[in-house]
């Protein structure tokens, strides 16, 4: 698909443009110069065309330790563009960085769409004239957040683009491939490992903690097969979250999540399992994602460290023996091969191929095995089974009284399907149904001589 990348200033509305044209909510919006750091791509529709779309970081911002990060992202993202929208603020006018950033894109050749957003309250022809002395040409002009001038906008890409009306494949997500979420707390490498499996500097990788801030989704291809790899923000405790942009980067890890079919949780092997990883498990769990547990920077631990680490992580992952657990360095990788067959083998098993019969015979052995608990002096039984669907494996159990049957029962036959069915990291779903009783509701319905009778006795024994 034709490539076409966002750039300008921080804060002229790049990722609100970008949500527009996608018709989506990817990319954090807020009202704070140099919220976006890595390139962020999309799909959008432009005629009847599929075009990817790619949202950059602001350029000329204050100065940071992610400025020089951030400009390498940006340069990235238009060299490989078949066209670049360079966006400036109407309210704003002309400044020396639009001016800065119209030079260095006339430099590299670039095929340049000038863009004035946030035009309410601003007279057209004063923005056009002033922003006309770029030398491109009379700019478009939009109001991102509201749509306006947004039809007018993909009319001159179509133009620019020379595109036909055939529709292209999307790359992300592409049916019959995993769609991988890397997942942890700040500053574990999970940045690194993603440029690792694609294989180019995608996002950027700093000591500083929280460095990545949305979930940035990309596709890649090994050994024939392809992935979606969705790269998210560091995920700390609640009570450590205080800035806004920071709740809003979690928020988009969490939604992650619910997409994923398969979670990787990272974690620091010099820092071990903690509690903060044990939450992010037991989410993506509840959320439907298959799990593996990789833990990182093993490279950086000797023979003694890593036996301990070993048995650390051991420890800690009893509650959860089907979770695979492997050992890698994103930074050198090594072990990396070792995660994708992983990651294949714990997608396979999302697939659950189980007949009614097989189910029910297993549900048979799981209560001879160990019998539900009586609740009210009164038995459970748990009749048969069968499938309810995939993504994730989903078992229905019926009988009586299901509603009474205590978690930790419920537990018990997550956990027995799971190792007899061989479902490697998969979060099995039970859900109970309770079979009608022909009986119910019918207990008093009397006859009319049963009635007269009951009446002659109660008054009979009143009598007495």
């Amino acid at each position: 698909m034709p490539v076409v990348a966002l750039v300008g200033r921080p804060n002229v509305g790049k990722s609100t443009l970008f949500n527009r044209l996608t018709a989506a909510r990817n990319a954090l919006v807020a009202n704070r110069p140099g919220l976006t750091r890595d390139r962020q791509y999309g799909r959008a529709e432009i005629h009847g065309r599929g075009v990817t779309l790619v949202d950059t970081g602001g350029l000329l911002g204050p100065a940071a330790v992610m400025s020089d990060l951030v400009t390498a992202q940006v340069d990235a993202a238009v060299a490989e563009a078949d066209a670049v929208l360079l966006m400036v603020d109407a309210r704003t006018g002309l400044t020396p960085g639009d001016g800065e950033i119209a030079i260095d894109l006339r430099r590299r050749g670039a095929n340049v769409v000038l863009v004035a957003n946030k035009i309410d309250g601003v007279a057209a022809e004063a923005a056009q004239a002033d922003f006309a002395a770029l030398g491109f040409g009379v700019p478009i002009l939009v109001a991102a957040v509201h749509g306006r001038g947004v039809g007018t906008l993909k009319a001159a890409l179509a133009a620019t683009l020379q595109l036909d009306a055939r529709e292209e494949d999307d790359a992300l997500g592409e049916k019959g491939g995993p769609r991988v979420a890397i997942v942890g707390r700040p500053n574990v490498g999970k940045s690194t490992l993603s440029n690792r499996l694609l294989g180019v500097e995608r996002q950027i990788v700093s000591d500083q903690p929280g460095t990545t801030r949305d979930a940035i989704e990309a596709a890649f291809e090994r050994n024939g097969r392809r992935y979606a790899l969705i790269d998210t923000a560091g995920v700390r405790r609640r009570g450590r979250v205080t800035d806004f942009v920071e709740k809003f980067s979690v928020a988009k890890t969490l939604e992650a999540l619910e997409r994923a079919n398969v979670a990787c949780v990272l974690i620091d092997a010099r820092e071990g399992l903690v509690e903060q990883d044990l939450h992010l498990v037991s989410y993506a769990a509840s959320a439907g994602a298959s799990l593996i547990l990789a833990a990182n920077k093993w490279d950086g631990l000797d023979a003694a460290e890593r036996a301990a680490a070993k048995a650390g992580i051991e420890r800690r992952t009893r509650f959860a023996p089907w979770m695979p657990v492997t050992f890698l360095s994103a930074l050198k990788d090594t072990g990396v091969k070792r995660m994708l067959k992983l990651i294949d083998a714990v997608y396979a098993s999302r697939r659950l191929a189980a007949s009614p019969a097989e189910l029910t015979r297993l549900l048979e052995q799981a209560t001879a095995a160990h019998a539900p608990p009586n609740v009210g002096h009164r038995a459970i039984k748990l009749r048969y089974a069968h499938k309810a669907g995939d993504e994730p494996p989903t078992i229905v159990v019926h009988g009586n009284r299901t509603s009474a049957l205590p978690a930790a029962y419920v537990r018990y036959l997550e956990n027995f399907y799971r190792e007899q069915l061989g479902l490697l990291g998969a979060p099995v779903k039970i859900e109970l149904r309770t079979g009608e009783n022909p009986y119910a509701g019918k207990g008093n319905a009397l006859t009319r001589r049963q009635r007269l009778h009951r009446r002659r006795v109660i008054r009979r024994d009143q009598k007495r």
